[in-house]
């Protein structure tokens, strides 16, 4: 069957991920020390899978509201109130959904009508601008640099803006250059988005994987910007729970309503299995977050400094579990450094320009891996910067 003109139009322009396109590289091949995936290495902690499996002992196996167990509703707020110092009413003010990612589909579905503009920043994590164009939005990149250590500028911000801006999405700490925001520039976003009205989703879930004993500050938290924005959070990256497939969105009631009506269509909910877990990390999981941090901490420290050593340009991300080299002096692309790289000495990193143009000349390294295959991975990268 000829299939041509049966795919939806919007759906048939959406690319393929850059980073599966390139880890397709990476099947079947042996030994790969993989830097790519953004995921932890470290098993969920035990006494969170513990609860997934009393819940399920215990027949805990129904529907629950399409916000959400209350009970983590109102421990989310709790968490809330103390991390972000936000705080939001269990009841209409916070949904659990699947995934940030599910998240961030239902904020920009409530928010947008066709032809309207989305502002986001590149480099960013790859599902951006497809959820922006599924949603018949238009996305509006304001690129960010390696002199600013890629934070957001807000005089970059203001010439994007026109007058049919109506959202800007936010990721500090970011994926793929681990970025955070000065506080002062963070500041001054906040009056812009005051000043010309508009709507903030800022997907902050790396927040807890802060260094070098930074506060991390949510523009949520801002005055006046509580009332115009969605915070989006969750329990992947913090607590490793990845496969839980859990996160949530904190917004004002009638945000949150619309959101909620695309989310009981789509999902009806979040697994039940899922929410009791994410209950147990709330009250009991800060020690291992703690844990799992200074282990990245370590890691984040030993692979900027080997890079550096071996002549590759690279800051210190002040947050999440990535590094983004800057590969230019090599005179190679970012997809030829990575195809080479894997090719030569069997490590995988992403190609910078997966991220959009902005991230190109650059490579991201996850190094939420092993600290022994970290150190292999950073010998075998030198040897190959040796041989070109």
């Amino acid at each position: 069957m000829d299939y041509t003109g049966k795919i939806s139009r919007q759906v048939a322009g959406i690319p393929r991920s850059g980073i599966r396109d390139f880890f397709e590289l990476v099947q079947g091949r042996d030994d790969v020390i993989s830097l790519g995936v953004g995921e932890p290495d470290f098993a969920t902690p035990w006494h969170i899978r513990e609860a997934a499996i009393y819940s399920l002992e215990k027949g805990h196996t129904s529907y629950t509201s399409n916000l959400g167990l209350m009970s983590l509703r109102k421990e989310i707020n709790r968490y809330v109130n103390d991390f972000f110092h936000v705080d939001y009413d269990p009841a209409s003010e916070i949904l659990i959904t699947v995934g940030v990612s599910e998240a961030i589909d239902l904020a920009l579905r409530a928010l947008i009508d066709p032809g309207d503009e989305v502002i986001y920043h590149t480099p960013c994590y790859v599902s951006y601008l497809p959820s922006i164009r599924l949603a018949y939005g238009v996305g509006v990149d304001v690129p960010t640099a390696k002199r600013d250590d890629f934070a957001l500028k807000a005089e970059m911000l203001e010439a994007a803006i026109t007058p049919k801006t109506r959202v800007l999405m936010l990721n500090f700490p970011t994926n793929p250059t681990g970025a955070v925001m000065p506080d002062d520039e963070l500041k001054k976003i906040a009056a812009l988005c005051i000043k010309h009205d508009l709507i903030v989703i800022t997907d902050e879930i790396y927040s807890e994987l802060r260094y070098d004993e930074e506060e991390h500050l949510s523009i949520a938290s801002l005055p006046g910007m509580r009332e115009r924005t969605i915070l989006l959070h969750g329990f992947s990256k913090a607590y490793s729970m990845t496969g839980f497939r859990l996160g949530y969105a904190c917004a004002p009631a009638p945000l949150i309503e619309a959101m909620m009506k695309i989310h009981q269509y789509a999902m009806l909910c979040a697994p039940i299995t899922s929410q009791a877990a994410a209950l147990e990390a709330l009250q009991n999981g800060d020690a291992a977050m703690n844990e799992m941090r200074e282990s990245y901490h370590h890691r984040r420290d030993f692979t900027v400094k080997r890079l550096n050593e071996m002549g590759i340009d690279c800051h210190a991300p002040g947050g999440a579990f990535y590094v983004f080299p800057d590969i230019r002096p090599t005179g190679l692309s970012s997809k030829d450094f990575a195809t080479k790289l894997l090719e030569a000495e069997n490590v995988a990193a992403v190609p910078g320009d997966a991220f959009g143009s902005a991230g190109e000349g650059f490579l991201r390294c996850c190094y939420a891996t092993s600290f022994d295959e970290l150190k292999i991975a950073m010998s075998r990268m030198e040897r190959f910067l040796g041989s070109l």
